[in-house]
């Protein structure tokens, strides 16, 4: 998997150097930000059957995001 940058440092997630350390990424478009997958995040499965399209990274989304506990 390749480094992914992470500026968002209360996610559980979140690793020193700005680096996301889930086992999986998840993004969508904002049309989904509110989507409630019925899945648990980082290293389970998310709802992948369906394709967006989105015409630039401002109509993107995360999320693998969970808060620090």
């Amino acid at each position: 998997m390749p480094d992914v940058k992470c500026a968002v440092s209360n996610c559980a997630y979140w690793n020193k150097g700005n680096k996301c350390g889930a086992d999986l990424i998840m993004i969508e478009v904002d049309q989904h930000a509110n989507a409630k997958f019925d899945t648990e995040f980082a290293g389970e499965s998310f709802d992948t059957e369906h394709q967006d399209n989105a015409p630039n990274s401002k109509n993107t989304c995360c999320h693998t995001f969970k808060p620090n506990s």
